[in-house]
């Protein structure tokens, strides 16, 4: 039997983690991204499959003093994302790793979410 690349067993992991977590428009999804110079985060209502809100370390509103692809810039960007989720009144989230471990940038994003008031 084959090896799995790399990429496929994310994919794989990200099936199995998304059969149980569900976003509802009180509690939506937080489906996290993680590129090699970027991290991504959106805010998912998969009942009407709509993005409600999306934050990134591409946004104009991300403090440039902060690289986008370190864990100080992953904290920064939950933090920004947790600020525009309180500015529509979403207080609880699902978070969803998207089949990447629960370690380094997602878990410095996870973190600084919380930080902003995020709950998860």
């Amino acid at each position: 039997m084959a090896k799995l690349k790399r990429e496929e067993a994310r994919r794989r992991r990200h099936r199995r983690v998304r059969k149980k977590v569900f976003g509802t428009p009180e509690r939506p999804r937080m489906a996290v991204y993680r590129s090699l110079r970027h991290i991504y985060v959106q805010l998912v209502d998969d009942t009407r499959g709509v993005t409600l809100l999306s934050a990134s370390s591409l946004d104009p509103d991300f403090p440039q003093v902060v690289r986008g692809s370190n864990r100080d810039g992953a904290k920064a960007v939950g933090r920004l994302a947790a600020q525009k989720a309180l500015a529509r009144g979403i207080t609880s989230v699902v978070f969803d790793r998207g089949g990447y471990l629960y370690h380094g940038r997602v878990k410095a994003l996870a973190e600084g979410a919380r930080e902003g008031g995020l709950q998860f």
